[in-house]
Formats: structure tokens, sequence, C-alpha cells
């Protein structure tokens, strides 16, 4: 989104209420219902991670030449699909701040000045593939910049007031948004996805607000660009219709769980209640994206130690273990605790990469382990009660012989409990620790604040 202002209050609004839709069926109209056919992922996304370039404040000049440098670091932490916030020119009529917003697009096929040259972004794509890595980039198709030329050229293909005047969605004055009801929308905007798809060998989308444009459109545009090649699409919504034509959307409910948890406002059981909710609701095998920040929660309602304090590493052990596909932040590996501007000029300090060995750990955990692949590839969780489940999360993933079991203590207070029963009795490995570790039946255990164990075999 553009206006992160708006974010702050309404995301809850927007990507909650669409939760009520059945897990199989979808109503497109009062009369009408249905199946959710879900697309089918491609088989080279089963056990990747993703990372989010904030390609602005990435490097100190923000551009894909000094980008790839970073690549192969990206690579051995684990996190194979890249995704970049929009590269193209940003509107200047209307801009907020000095540098505007990502969100804020000018020219569908250009690339911003800024960042480098068309041919340089090639070269940052070839390299990543050279790497075994994949490029998804940020689609805003829901909205242009005042000054796109498509403003004068189309006026018919944005919507209008009473009176004919052009409106911003929401507060988002530096934007104007389209109108799908024209069907040439559609085909312009399928067009120039489909230029970066040919021209420049993407591998995706994410696409921003992708509920606020319709579904029609996504499920058509997903169908020709996977002729051209196999893509991966990242939607930026939680609705379960965006399934039919995106491979993962956006876990904002459980992201908000945990906020809530940190702030002493929901407990461990909360966790369980939704992720038993996400397998009702959403087609079997989808792929969620779980996180602790991003660029929206990072700019706008604070960094993860903000909002998390000392649980930080808890909750991202947490994000990584669940079923679904954990996001890494620019920043996130060095422990990065700086609101990064979003209108300015505002780099990152990388530092000594920090907090690196923790993600990669977990990120490397993933990639190699069954029981934690996305979708249909992987286990199905099970929760492993306690007689502390208001603050103990210890659940197991299970895939053939490969076994993830996790035990969180979700609590400021160190905690000493059992884990019921013996579904988890066993002999394995702690993975920060390298322990070897025999459960049986009824074991006790006791955690620090915030602490976190996560064995596997």
């Amino acid at each position: 989104m553009n206006s992160k202002s708006f974010l702050v209050f309404i995301l809850p609004i927007i990507f909650t209420t669409g939760l009520s839709t059945s897990c199989r069926f979808l109503k497109k109209e009062k009369t009408e219902v249905k199946p959710i056919v879900q697309v089918q992922q491609a088989e080279w996304s089963k056990n990747l991670s993703i990372y989010e370039i904030n390609i602005r404040q990435f490097t100190k000049d923000g551009t894909f030449t000094s980008l790839e440098a970073h690549l192969p670091r990206l690579k051995e932490l684990g996190t194979d699909i890249i995704w970049l916030m929009p590269i193209h020119p940003i509107g200047e009529l209307n801009r907020k701040g000095t540098l505007g917003s990502y969100y804020s697009i000018k020219d569908y096929k250009g690339v911003n000045p800024e960042f480098g040259t068309p041919e340089d972004f090639k070269n940052f794509v070839k390299k990543a593939h050279e790497l075994g890595l994949y490029v998804i980039i940020d689609w805003v198709a829901n909205h242009s910049s005042w000054d796109n030329p498509l403003v004068t050229e189309k006026p018919d293909f944005y919507k209008k007031d009473s009176v004919g005047n052009m409106i911003s969605p929401y507060d988002w004055t530096d934007v104007v948004a389209f109108n799908y009801d024209n069907p040439e929308v559609g085909d312009y905007m399928l067009g120039a996805m489909k230029y970066w798809v040919e021209e420049f060998d993407i591998d995706g989308y994410r696409c921003d607000v992708a509920e606020l444009v319709p579904a029609a459109f996504w499920d058509r545009t997903r169908a020709v660009l996977d002729k051209i090649k196999p893509v991966f699409m990242l939607a930026e919504g939680e609705k379960p219709w965006l399934h039919t034509a995106f491979d993962m959307t956006y876990g904002w409910e459980f992201h908000n769980i945990k906020n809530r948890i940190a702030k002493g406002e929901a407990t461990a059981n909360d966790i369980e209640t939704y992720l038993k909710k996400n397998d009702t609701l959403y087609p079997q095998g989808s792929y969620r994206m779980y996180f602790i920040t991003n660029h929206d929660e990072n700019s706008w309602n604070g960094t993860e130690f903000e909002r998390m304090g000392d649980g930080v590493k808890a909750f991202f052990v947490l994000t990584a273990t669940v079923p679904g596909m954990p996001l890494v932040y620019t920043g996130q590996e060095s422990g990065l605790n700086k609101r990064l501007e979003f209108f300015e000029k505002d780099a990152v300090d990388w530092g000594s990469y920090e907090m690196a060995d923790f993600y990669e750990k977990l990120l490397k955990l993933k990639k190699e382990n069954p029981a934690l692949f996305n979708g249909h590839w992987g286990g199905n969780w099970q929760r492993i009660n306690t007689d502390d489940d208001e603050n103990i999360f210890a659940f197991i993933r299970e895939k053939d012989e490969n076994k993830v079991f996790t035990i969180l203590n979700l609590n400021a207070e160190p905690t000493r409990f059992i884990l019921n029963g013996s579904t988890y009795s066993g002999e394995y490995t702690e993975l920060f620790t390298g322990e070897i570790r025999t459960f049986q039946e009824n074991s006790e255990l006791e955690l620090p604040a915030w602490g976190y164990l996560v064995y596997f075999k």
C-alpha cells in the first residue's frame, strides 16, 4: 500500500473481515456459489523462504548494482525468493516526502533511474538466477501516480466521483484509482505484467492491495503468465478467493495475534484457534506468508523490537515452524531496531549481521526437513498440550519419517511445565544447541522468559 497512515487503522479490517468465507466455497454473487479452485504452486517453491528488499534503503547508493553484492549472503541466509519493492519510476505530482512512495507508479514499463538502468536490472535478475535465487517484483495494479501518462491519455481508465473528478483510494493522495469496469484497463495491465516476465525473466509478482482488484483479472493474468514460465504470485491480502490465482497470501491476522501476545492482550491458546481457523478457511495446501516485520510494519507500526520486545526470537521461531512461508525483511538479520523512513533516503546500517546465524539455522531447517516444507509438501501441525497452555505453545509437525517439535514460552516470566501425553516421544536433536534429547511421556521442562526450543529428526 502506498499511504501508510491509513494502514495502521484499516489493515486489521481489510485483512480479517474476509475470513468468514468457507474453505471450499467462494460466494461470487448473492445467488451463485462456486468452489475455490486453488492454483497449483510450482514444485521449486516447496521448501523456500522469502526475503523483502527495500531497494532505496538496502545500500547507501540504493542501486541494483550495489544489491548484487548482497545476493550470495542472502542465498546463504536461506531466503531463496527475493521480493523487490516496486522498481518503477515514482510520480512527482502530489508526491509524498522528498523521494515519494514506491507505490505511486509513473511508468509500468520503466525502471526508477534512482535504482539504475533497465540493463542493470536485467543483470541483477541474471545474477540472482545464477545463484539459484528467484526474483519477484512488487506490482501496483490498483492505482497509479497522478502524472502517469495514462491519466491524460486514457482518462476512462480511472474511477471518478459524482462530478467527474478522478479518485484517490482512501487517503492515498499521491495516487489515483483504476476502473476495472473498463476492460481495457485489464488488457493494459496484463500486457505490462507480461513485459517484465518476457523481457527481464522475472519469476513473478507480489501484488499490492490485491483484494481491491477484481478476481477475474488475477485469474486471467495468472493463466497467461504461466504460459510464459511457471511464476510465483504473492497477494497482499488475506481473502481465500485470492488462492485461485495466487500461490500465497499474507498472514496479517496471525501477525496481529503475535503482536497482541507480546503486549499481554492474547495468549498461546489464540494461536491454536487461529491455526485451526486457517485450516478450515483456506484450500488445502495454500501457502500463507508469515512474518514479524515488513516494510509496512517497520515504517508505520514500529520495529519488531518495539512491538515484541524480548519475544522477537520466539515469535520468529513460531513464524518459521508453523505451516506457512516465513518472510525476512531488510535489516532483520542485523537486528535492525530502527523505523526506516518511507519517503526519504534512510540507509540500513548493517553492522555485524548479529542475528544472521539465528535466521540461517531456522531457514536451513525449513529447507532441509520435509516436515517444514510449504503447502501439501510439508507436514500438518498438532498441538502438544501442557499444564500451562496459556503461556506455552508446543506443537509437532511430521512428514514421513521427519519430525520437527517446537516448544515456546510466550511469556515474560520463566515457566516450568509438563508436556502432556506421549505423541512427541522419541529422540531429537535441538537446533540451536545440538543437544540430543529423548522425550518420554509427560516430560517436564523449564523455559526462560520468551524461551524456545526446536527439536528435529
